[in-house]
């Protein structure tokens, strides 16, 4: 991953699972987040491939990234919603842009689609009249709304008090359980990705590249890399 001539990250080279939830982790600078960009699309790596099962995506012609990229939903850190519209025309945008559904059948997919996320009844509000923790989770189920197989969550935690964010981390689990969607997640909150994560990869910032992969928990038990214990622990020693 590159800026010009600027490296960032280079050896990279991990997998993400059908049915993962995939934390993307590191300190601040190493690139989590020009990563999430990359997998989704918005940017190709400075050199290297990424496959979706056998496709190579930024070997492939237009047509096929566009099918890749509708296979996937994307929750933003602040959530971008459009302030100017209810929960439900946010939620209803997407389905109307993309599907030839009736306004009842689009009605019906928003409904659900709340009602998934805990926000059943607040169809009619707007993003000012809500608060953040609802705002976050209005995100997730327009980043729903197409029935993707793969959902990107950037920051999903990102301001939001610890009770709200554990509250976040429980629905992003009973989402994964009860639809088998990938979930890859970028996020540096370490309640998170011991809460949440079954798979991962640590970008180490001093070293450009990639250190491990893996389970977090498994990681923080079994790692003897002092950068990536230090970040686990936040420099907390842990007692044998």
């Amino acid at each position: 991953m590159g800026y010009g001539d600027f490296v960032l990250m280079r050896d990279l080279n991990f997998t993400i699972y059908h049915g993962d939830i995939f934390i993307i982790m590191g300190g601040s600078g190493c690139g989590k987040s020009t990563m999430m960009t990359i997998l989704i699309g918005l940017k190709s790596p400075a050199k290297g491939r990424v496959l979706y099962d056998d496709t190579d995506f930024w070997a492939a012609d237009q047509q096929t990234r566009e099918q890749i990229i509708r296979r996937g939903g994307v929750m933003y850190q602040s959530g971008a919603l459009w302030s100017s519209m209810t929960l439900g025309e946010n939620i209803a945008l997407p389905l109307e842009i993309y599907t030839n559904l009736s306004t009842a059948e689009v009605d019906e997919v928003v409904e659900l689609k709340l009602e998934l996320v805990g926000l059943a009844g607040f169809k009619d509000f707007y993003p000012s009249e809500i608060s953040g923790g609802m705002q976050k989770r209005a995100g997730i189920a327009r980043a729903m709304a197409l029935d993707p197989e793969i959902l990107f969550f950037d920051e999903p935690s990102a301001g939001l008090d610890p009770v709200s964010a554990r509250r976040l981390d429980d629905m992003i689990i009973e989402l994964s359980e009860s639809m088998g969607t990938t979930m890859v997640v970028v996020t540096h909150e370490l309640a998170s990705i011991f809460a949440i994560g079954t798979n991962s990869v640590f970008l180490d910032v001093s070293k450009r590249t990639m250190t491990a992969t893996g389970n977090p928990n498994k990681l923080l038990a079994e790692s003897h890399d002092p950068t990536l214990h230090m970040f686990l622990t936040r420099g907390e020693t842990l007692e044998k």
